[in-house]
């Protein structure tokens, strides 16, 4: 399985003095098998240590944060050696051990040479933070790409690549896109749906079924477990919450999250602050700010906290959680459940480091997603699910704002590739907008 993640990863190697890598994520994105089995096959050792799963293994940072006395005291614990100048060390889950974390300020500046890649799932909420003494990326579920090579349909990934615009394209891409919303892009449940080809389609859709509710399970037990002062039963609300209330408009856009209803007694945004600030610093929300009126740059500058759209970071667990089944996915009536490619539009934006997005409204016209380019103009894009484009809300944008560039996502084969200002864009090519503006 392949990560796009992993070339920035090979440039890191490449340097000749280097910050150690930390690698932020949900669970089960692929954190250890991106650092151990695919960035590690460029190193001829490598020696990992899961704090996780051997928490007797912070006992190397215990007394001393040299690099030295560190590397002294792990052989001393696991009984193998590390060249400091050749091999790779891993240090995953680094968030179960405080003193791991610090040590990376040391290994930033008394051993640049080394080779040090650390992962967690809970980095956002350690007390104290290296900040400027790492080199950080995170790892998100695998994207619609990722899932396309993952498939392994060489012809396909070659028309992708090519951003080929045909009938016979269109709908082997279409019927991936909608592959995918149901399998989203957790790796265990991608290489269990495409390992799984040779079985009854049945039979796929009941393994990654079952993939999917042992991750939302896990999820939820590690509410209890990392939420410290913050009430996980809050937590837990408010990620049960977020798909419901996307299911809740069908062929609009996403309005953004009410906090009425959401937990007994509570409907205030002081409420939830800090559960959804915990679910968004662990990876497990996306966010959206809607800007109202006229849009400026930057966009940051007229947000405003309590009025913000979540997202689930995985559309398959999205669909999961609202029971939608394959076969429902496959048909038609999909194209009128708008946020289930709004999430998914969220989602690709989200793997190229576009999050938190904005979006735009004004009284009952709502564009969601502005985009704005080196130069400062504001790009509205417009969503639109399934065949339908007829989209009121741009006009309106349009009659309004005389915006230079306009773009628009939709289940169709999109516009002519010479189109440079009202572009119609077909949802499996998202990845490529960000080169559009």
């Amino acid at each position: 399985m392949q990560r796009l993640l992993l070339s920035k990863l090979l440039k890191w190697k490449e340097k000749s003095q280097r910050k150690p890598l930390l690698i932020d994520g949900a669970r089960q994105t692929g954190k250890t098998y991106l650092l151990n089995d695919l960035l590690g096959a460029h190193f001829d050792n490598v020696l990992r240590l899961d704090f996780l799963e051997s928490p007797e293994l912070a006992n190397a940072f215990t007394d001393s944060l040299t690099p030295q006395d560190i590397l002294d005291n792990i052989e001393l614990i696991t009984g193998k050696s590390l060249n400091p100048d050749t091999d790779l060390l891993i240090l995953d889950e680094i968030g179960e051990c405080q003193r791991a974390v610090t040590s990376l300020k040391y290994f930033a500046e008394k051993a640049p040479h080394m080779y040090v890649a650390a992962s967690g799932s809970n980095i956002g909420l350690v007390d104290s933070f290296p900040v400027g003494k790492v080199e950080q990326h995170n790892l998100r579920p695998l994207s619609f790409r990722e899932f396309l090579v993952a498939s392994n349909e060489k012809a396909l990934l070659r028309a992708y690549n090519n951003k080929a615009s045909n009938t016979a394209v269109h709908v082997k891409l279409m019927d991936k896109l909608t592959d995918y919303y149901f399998v989203g892009g957790m790796p265990e449940a991608v290489n269990t749906w495409f390992a799984g080809n040779t079985s009854s389609t049945k039979k796929r859709i009941d393994a990654v079924n079952e993939i999917h509710q042992n991750l939302v399970d896990g999820y939820i037990r590690d509410f209890g477990k990392y939420s410290g002062k913050v009430n996980g039963q809050l937590i837990e609300a408010v990620f049960r919450s977020v798909p419901s209330q996307l299911s809740g408009v069908l062929d609009q856009s996403v309005k953004r999250f009410h906090f009425k209803d959401v937990y007994p007694k509570k409907s205030r945004y002081s409420d939830f602050e800090s559960p959804i600030t915990w679910l968004h610093k662990c990876r497990l929300v996306l966010k959206n700010y809607p800007i109202d009126g006229m849009p400026r740059t930057p966009f940051a500058g007229y947000e405003k906290q309590n009025l913000v759209k979540l997202f689930l970071f995985d559309v398959g667990l999205l669909n999961y959680m609202l029971s939608t089944g394959y076969i429902e996915l496959k048909q038609q009536s999909y194209e009128y459940k708008g946020y289930i490619a709004e999430n998914f539009v969220q989602q690709e934006f989200a793997v190229f480091n576009r999050e938190p997005t904005n979006s735009w409204t004004r009284a009952t016209a709502e564009i969601e997603f502005i985009l704005n380019n080196d130069a400062g103009e504001v790009i509205p894009v417009e969503v639109k699910s399934g065949r339908r484009t007829k989209a009121k809300s741009l006009q309106a944008y349009i009659d309004r704002y005389s915006p230079n560039k306009t773009i628009k996502l939709t289940g169709t084969q999109g516009s002519n590739a010479l189109e440079t200002t009202n572009i119609v864009l077909p949802l499996y090519y998202t990845e490529y907008l960000p080169e559009m503006i």
